[in-house]
């Protein structure tokens, strides 16, 4: 069953983004912009993840763009970045924005920015398209550009908010980097 989940877990998070929206007139008109914001950036990384991930495209992309068709990005660990962490990281962001304070929601705002940001920017670099550039550019841009504007609007935010929210982005997508890269090395030093 972990097999199927670790392999398929992109389509359930695809549907439940549904659900998550769906169920957001039960409780959203309680809350201000800055909180509706941070609340989507879950439902929308969840669209940007069947973009990206369906039919292991970004993995497949990984491994033949920066591996030379070598395996340094298993669906283990597809799933560990995924599930765990956009969803559990923007789980733990909703929560603190709601009920600690709205500076936490930067956590995933700025993980949603950061990675439309990256997107565009591997676009570019190597000239083609990657999966998931569509929804970055047409979604994380817009909404993550619009969660941080929110939540700066509230008034409520210093600068160490925006220190945890883009370190945490920051830190997550040096990690994957760097497991990454850590495989790559490896593969190289197993071929000599």
């Amino acid at each position: 069953m972990i097999n199927r989940l670790v392999s398929y877990w992109v389509y359930g998070g695809f549907l439940a983004a549904f659900l998550l929206l769906g169920l957001m007139p039960t409780f959203a008109h309680l809350w201000d912009g800055a909180l509706i914001l941070v609340y989507l950036q879950l439902p929308i990384y969840m669209f940007h993840q069947l973009e990206e991930h369906d039919d292991n495209h970004f993995r497949d992309f990984i491994n033949q763009h920066l591996a030379g068709g070598r395996d340094v990005l298993s669906k283990t660990a597809i799933f560990v970045i995924n599930v765990p962490g956009v969803w559990g990281v923007n789980l733990l962001s909703i929560l603190l924005a709601y009920g600690v304070h709205i500076g936490f929601g930067l956590i995933g705002v700025y993980l949603t920015f950061l990675n439309g940001v990256i997107h565009i920017a591997q676009a570019i670099r190597l000239r083609c398209y990657n999966p998931g550039l569509v929804t970055a550019i047409f979604l994380f841009l817009p909404v993550g550009g619009l969660g941080l504007w929110a939540i700066e609007r509230t008034g409520e935010v210093g600068a160490g908010y925006h220190y945890l929210g883009l370190g945490s982005a920051v830190a997550i997508h040096v990690a994957i980097i760097v497991y990454v890269v850590r495989n790559i090395l490896r593969l190289r030093a197993l071929k000599s």
